[in-house]
């Protein structure tokens, strides 16, 4: 039987874990070391990033074992990272963060959420009702172009 996760917001005190878990999340799917360290800053969480809010944590027995943050502007509403520890994949964590993600979006005023996909996780974008509009350039790999997706809040 699995333990139940609960979905909360993320403490100050635990930036630098979540960064690691965004690291790990990130290395899953196979990038070296340089690219990491390319990504780093990037996906660093800081008490900055957790000021601007928008931000829920999957714990599981007092452990981080997702991060989803959702950043907006005037103009537009965008998901700024969703991370699952390796070791918790496949067990519907994601999902959870989706569903987070889009209240979150909703909350906040949002009809569609923007999505730059790591192009490893663009299928689950899309078996969340994601859809393909084009791409964009990395902000951390030069000449790199991630999927841009779109998410409808609403039917």
């Amino acid at each position: 039987m699995s333990e139940p996760i609960t979905l909360r917001p993320a403490r100050a005190s635990e930036c630098a874990a979540l960064t690691e878990l965004c690291l790990r999340s990130k290395a899953h799917h196979g990038y070296d070391a340089a690219f990491m360290e390319a990504c780093r800053e990037e996906l660093a969480v800081t008490p900055d990033r957790l000021k601007r809010g928008g931000h829920c944590v999957a714990d599981l027995n007092g452990v981080a074992a997702g991060f989803v943050q959702i950043l907006s502007d005037p103009e537009e509403t965008w998901l700024e990272g969703l991370f699952v520890d390796p070791i918790h994949i496949g067990r519907g964590i994601g999902s959870q963060l989706m569903r987070a993600a889009r209240q979150i979006a909703i909350e906040r005023g949002a009809r569609q959420l923007e999505i730059h996909a790591d192009p490893h996780a663009e299928a689950f974008y899309l078996s969340q009702g994601a859809m393909r509009v084009g791409q964009v350039p990395s902000e951390s790999i030069p000449g790199r172009y991630l999927p841009q997706l779109m998410l409808p809040l609403y039917p």
